[in-house]
């Protein structure tokens, strides 16, 4: 009597049966990212390669007559503009953010710091905004303590200028830079620090020369977080800026309410949309890069150790 042959084709069954479910699974997933993202922006696009009509909307006519708009000089001003204020805005969100999650990580109420850095998500974006301008106003807190000290007679024109868009802006988007670093500098091994010291470090060079660059992607990641989002900011320019302080954001919403522009409108969310998508994939190619560089090293530190 021949010996019994096992049986693969159950397995194979059974395998092949938890790919299909797998598809199925991600059917939801699949057609909601097609549905509120991937078809308005086929929308956008179609628009931006349109006529304006006559009374506002699109004509069923192909031009590049927003594309070449661009080169208004006044939408180019903008736009340099509205690329200095976000830099800056980023550039001091993560400056404020990288002490404070180091801080976080360091301190022995990590729950209860973080729940605070949550908290401001609880609240209304707008009401947030608004209380912002309750303090910077003319009749505001700021202005109304600095009187009562003798510090100024006069009230100060905090408000609707660069400096406020800034401001509001490194508040808005502080948490956004704050929680990615703190997950950064929680898997950096403190050792090295006592360690650079050990070898003559002092502690501004331990800081640029050893902490820094093992947490370059999370500093990447903060910088995506909240470059991204004031480059198009829209609310915060439009009730704390004044004049100097005209954004993009806002220049797109002219164009769909007071103009009616809409095909420009859609070249200037293309124009954006291209512009980070490349900062995007430059950050993400920097990123990996220097994760495959430390890759590199901690494999070539076990070799020598072997």
């Amino acid at each position: 009597m021949s010996a019994a042959k096992p049986q693969y084709g159950g397995a194979a069954h059974g395998t092949l049966l938890k790919r299909n479910m797998g598809l199925f699974y991600s059917i939801p997933m699949t057609v909601w990212a097609t549905v509120f993202f991937l078809a308005p922006l086929l929308v956008i696009i179609l628009y931006s390669f349109l006529k304006k009509g006559l009374y506002g909307g699109v004509t069923q006519e192909f031009s590049f007559d927003a594309y070449i708009a661009l080169k208004n000089p006044n939408i180019v001003i903008i736009s340099v503009k509205t690329l200095c204020i976000s830099l800056i805005a980023t550039v001091i969100t993560i400056l404020i953010a990288m002490p404070c999650g180091y801080f976080m990580v360091r301190s022995k109420h990590q729950t209860l710091l973080l729940v605070l850095i949550i908290i401001p998500f609880w609240t209304n974006f707008l009401i947030r905004v608004y209380a912002w301008m309750n303090i910077l106003g003319n009749q505001g807190f700021l202005n109304e303590f600095l009187i009562k000290i003798g510090l100024i007679k006069e009230h100060i024109h905090f408000l609707y200028n660069q400096n406020a868009v800034i401001l509001v802006l490194v508040y808005m988007y502080l948490p956004y830079a704050i929680l990615p670093l703190f997950s950064s500098i929680d898997k950096f091994d403190f050792s090295l620090l006592e360690a650079a010291r050990d070898l003559g470090a002092n502690t501004m060079q331990s800081v640029f020369k050893v902490l820094i660059p093992n947490i370059r992607s999370g500093i990447y990641t903060a910088f995506l977080f909240t470059f991204i989002p004031i480059f198009g900011a829209y609310a915060v320019p439009l009730l704390v800026g004044g004049k100097d302080s005209y954004m993009l954001g806002n220049v797109i919403a002219d164009q769909l309410t007071k103009s009616r522009n809409w095909p420009l409108a859609s070249a200037i969310s293309m124009a954006l949309t291209v512009l980070t998508t490349v900062g995007v994939m430059c950050m993400l190619g920097l990123q990996q890069r220097d994760e495959k560089r430390l890759g590199k090293a901690k494999g070539a530190k076990i070799d020598k150790h072997c």
